[in-house]
């Protein structure tokens, strides 16, 4: 699909869930690489985890604002208030928008149901009528490779049927891309879905895996691996993700028009995943080493008899594995970085802020 290059510099770029982990290390990203503009925060600092996180990693940005030559704005509020909406585009009027802002979590959904259809469905409409209403040059959000469900084909590609989600978290996402392919087919908004690959990294979530599992065996605790073990995933490095993220941005779908006259759906969506999925358990052990070298854990650390291994979980899948050759292909890129660099980045992290 061609593309229209934006310029970021001297636009005003609006990142929903900024001091989240992918949209805090976005906005600085573009708080490094502007020269002139304006970056909206927009965010409603839920306590889905520890919220002293968050407040870490919004003051990372505040800090680096104070160096940078592009304006910094932060907004506290809640995606699913239209007027609040409204008001954002209105008083702003963003040429860009990162909608990342979105309740995460496979097993969260089946015990909190209603706030995946607030934030994901009902915040994710406030977006799109504000984009409608405020002409974008580009709409990029936070899709899911949990769209794919049990899809036995892999590796998963942006063109597999993806319509037997099997968690609400990955209906959401799927909804997600279905309603913006409708407003960008009534209404000729540029829209981009990126379908994200179980991210890792320092100041991470504290309830994707290898975070809580850190948590769990500095206390001493168990850590329950589930499938027993049997698990593929194809985990991608923060850096890798904001990379991805970035260039997507720079590279909105080209307006046309069909033989009817009409406009043709100015749409796209990508996997961003590493393309190379790891064994669950092989993961484990190099995260394991990780730590003892980051002194988080003792070189005598007794794992297998903190390890137990367990069935699978509702809404999980067993592997997950990205097809991003048209992510390459469009945009000249593919991650790259592997797990032991990655997780000893975040071993490291780990120390240093836990250190007390």
């Amino acid at each position: 699909m061609k593309k229209q290059h934006i310029d970021l510099n001297g636009k005003t770029i609006l990142v929903t869930g900024s001091p989240g982990f992918i949209g805090a290390n976005l906005v600085l990203r573009l708080l490094r690489e502007m020269t002139c503009g304006k970056v909206i925060s927009f965010d409603s600092m839920n306590d889905y985890y520890d919220p002293k996180l968050k407040e870490y990693r919004l003051s990372l940005i505040e800090e680096a604002a104070k160096a940078s030559s592009v304006d910094h704005v932060f907004i506290h509020g809640n995606l699913a208030d239209k007027a609040l909406i409204d008001g954002v585009f209105a008083d702003h009027k963003p040429a860009v928008v990162v909608n990342l802002a979105a309740q995460a979590g496979v097993r969260y959904s089946i015990e909190h149901p209603d706030v995946y259809i607030e934030s994901n469905l009902v915040g994710f409409f406030n977006i799109l009528e504000a984009c409608r209403h405020y002409p974008v040059e580009h709409l990029v959000y936070a899709s899911s490779s949990s769209v794919y469900g049990g899809n036995k084909k892999v590796p998963f590609s942006v063109d597999d049927k993806v319509d037997n989600p099997v968690s609400l978290y990955a209906a959401t996402k799927k909804s997600n891309e279905l309603l913006a392919h409708s407003y960008s087919k009534l209404y000729n908004i540029p829209s981009t879905g990126l379908r994200f690959f179980t991210v890792y990294g320092p100041a991470g979530r504290p309830d994707m895996f290898y975070f809580s599992a850190t948590q769990k065996l500095s206390r001493g605790d168990t850590i329950q691996i589930f499938n027993y073990g049997n698990c593929k995933r194809d985990f991608t490095y923060i850096d890798d993700i904001v990379e991805g993220v970035y260039r997507v941005m720079t590279g909105a779908p080209e307006k046309s028009v069909g033989e009817d006259g009409l406009p043709l759906p100015p749409y796209a969506v990508y996997n961003i995943g590493g393309g190379t999925p790891e064994n669950l358990l092989d993961y484990i052990s190099t995260l394991q080493e990780e730590l003892v070298r980051a002194e988080v854990l003792p070189d005598d650390y007794d794992f297998e008899g903190h390890r137990e291994l367990v069935g699978m979980q509702p809404g999980d899948v067993p592997v997950t594995y990205a097809d991003s050759e048209a992510l390459e292909r469009d945009y000249g890129f593919t991650p790259k970085i592997g797990i032991r660099e990655g997780l000893r980045a975040f071993a490291e992290w780990y120390k240093e802020y836990y250190k007390e």
